[in-house]
């Protein structure tokens, strides 16, 4: 991983995930000899919602794409598996 030249890394995505990092998430850093640890601070999202909250949103809208031709009601008969 290499550092740019204004002290940035990029956190692996796996990394994130595992953490619960996401955009505008604040996390610390803590020196030990000669290694550093990363850990995500607990809480809200600097938005004031909690990452479960930050899902939604992120996904809110995502099926109403109408480029698939479909309804609400043809993609919830789909999702629920009714003929």
């Amino acid at each position: 991983m290499r550092v740019t030249t204004k002290g940035q890394v990029t956190i692996p995505i796996e990394i994130r995930e595992k953490l619960g990092i996401v955009p505008g998430s604040e996390v610390d850093f803590t020196l030990r000899n000669d290694s550093a640890t990363l850990k995500r601070r607990n809480g809200k999202h600097k938005s004031g919602k909690t990452r479960g909250e930050l899902a939604v949103a992120a996904l809110a809208g995502s099926a109403t794409d109408r480029s698939m031709g479909l309804t609400t009601d043809e993609i919830l008969r789909l999702t629920r598996g009714d003929d």
